[in-house]
């Protein structure tokens, strides 16, 4: 996603500041730093930050977090658009629920997580674009229609995807499961955000998880909280995911990976709609959508008995499949220059397009690392790049061949080439759908569209 967004931080401790004025323009469009409370009222008139990290005690004062609750009310009062989130190095849960109390958009401990800090006050981000009108009109749910909220997908105009556009046009405004799959990069996480963006819950944060990246020690905390006491390092209550997701969307990438013993929790929760946490006895109710995500093949993970069948069918409402890059080639140029855009404007480079022949190069690369890979390139090609537009040369890839080129008058189309590659893979196979899919590394159901869009 393209840096959004103002942050100012008010922290009187130089060290804190020096590292945040590292860490968080990387994610951020502005970022200001203050070293006393005594100067907000003149950076909000002049900065008009977004989103401010406001550390709640300063040396000048006794370490209460009054101070912090004082200058909380004045920016609420004096701008009650921006979103404050609180930074504290004291884990004190009754400060930190006066402070929500009194408009606080969250509470950060420190010594901080980088990944925390930044999905905090990314979300502050969101709240506060609500807030000034920019993320749709604010209201219940069946208030927002589709397309009001946040900055939309960038969708292709191929077969593959335009199917995979109308089937999200009709489910996002309804609370059904989405299972979506696809191979590494294809923009999975993308199409989850776009489906909460249309959806009711829109004009709440999407709480995200990596199922993939938490062990199975945390696995239950991360996902259902805990309360203080429930085990070693539990010196504070935590909220889990799940919860932090009520009323919005959660999304669980990389479903496939989790473990078969923790998959019974999840689908314990998932059917209850409540969860439990670790340590404590209380059911608290939960109100989520859920979107999930993998690469994996569930299906054969079910018939080999690691995945519960039973967690399968309840995620799986709605399937949609990402079809990788390499089918999707009208998107390759728009991607490009979007990606142009984002880095010049992140590192103050010149760049402002691509030359014809850096064109011809991307759309004949094969991306087998999809969207992230081309991503990647784009980012080194603007750093390193001399002129004003990207050259072929700037990507390091593989030249088209131009021996045996047909003629411009003659020149076979992306679909035409596309047409006859299926029709031959047809014809090697006998019709063999299974084997014509695998052989040119795409699933059933994009076949079954391009036979139908082919009249094969």
């Amino acid at each position: 996603m393209v840096n959004k967004g103002k942050i100012l931080v008010v922290d009187d401790n130089p060290g804190i500041r020096a590292a945040l004025k590292i860490l968080l323009p990387k994610y951020f469009a502005a970022v200001e730093l203050l070293a006393s409370p005594k100067e907000i009222h003149a950076s909000l008139r002049e900065f008009a930050p977004d989103v401010i990290l406001l550390d709640m005690n300063f040396e000048a004062d006794t370490n209460t977090g009054n101070e912090g609750l004082f200058w909380l009310s004045e920016i609420k009062q004096r701008r009650p658009q921006t979103e404050v989130v609180l930074f504290t190095a004291y884990a004190d849960i009754a400060l930190a629920v006066e402070g929500m109390k009194r408009g606080a958009f969250d509470f950060i401990v420190k010594p901080w997580e980088n990944e925390k800090l930044i999905a905090t006050l990314q979300a502050a981000i969101d709240k506060a674009e609500a807030n000034n009108g920019k993320g749709g009109k604010v209201g219940g749910k069946g208030q927002k229609k589709i397309g009001e909220a946040g900055p939309s997908m960038l969708w292709g105009t191929g077969a593959a995807m335009t199917a995979v556009r109308r089937t999200v046009e009709k489910i996002a405004p309804t609370d059904a499961s989405v299972l979506i799959t696809g191979e590494n990069g294809t923009g999975k996480d993308v199409l989850a955000a776009e489906i909460h963006r249309l959806s009711d819950r829109g004009l709440k944060s999407m709480v995200c998880v990596d199922a993939g990246a938490i062990t199975e020690t945390l696995f239950e905390s991360e996902l259902f909280g805990h309360v203080k006491g429930a085990f070693t390092d539990a010196h504070t209550d935590h909220t889990g995911k799940m919860e932090q997701a009520n009323g919005s969307t959660l999304f669980l990438d990389e479903i496939g990976n989790i473990p078969l013993h923790l998959q019974a929790k999840l689908l314990r929760v998932l059917q209850n709609r409540s969860v439990t946490k670790v340590g404590d006895t209380r059911s608290i109710p939960i109100d989520i959508r859920l979107i999930c995500a993998t690469n994996k093949n569930l299906e054969e993970m079910v018939k080999q008995g690691t995945f519960r069948e039973d967690l399968y069918y309840r995620i799986n409402t709605i399937h949609l499949e990402l079809p990788p890059l390499r089918e999707r080639p009208d998107e390759i140029v728009p991607l490009a220059n979007l990606f142009i855009s984002r880095y010049a404007e992140k590192y103050h480079r010149p760049v402002t397009g691509l030359t014809d022949a850096a064109r011809q190069v991307l759309l004949a690369n094969h991306w087998s690392g999809n969207i992230r890979e081309l991503q990647n390139g784009i980012e080194k090609a603007v750093i390193l790049a001399d002129g004003d537009k990207l050259d072929a040369e700037d990507f390091h890839l593989p030249l088209p061949v131009s021996g045996g080129v047909k003629p411009a008058a003659e020149a076979e189309t992306l679909e035409e080439v596309e047409e006859r590659t299926i029709r031959a893979a047809m014809d090697r196979f006998g019709g063999n759908l299974t084997h014509v899919a695998k052989s040119l590394n795409i699933s059933r159901p994009t076949l079954y569209a391009k036979l139908k869009k082919y009249n094969i």
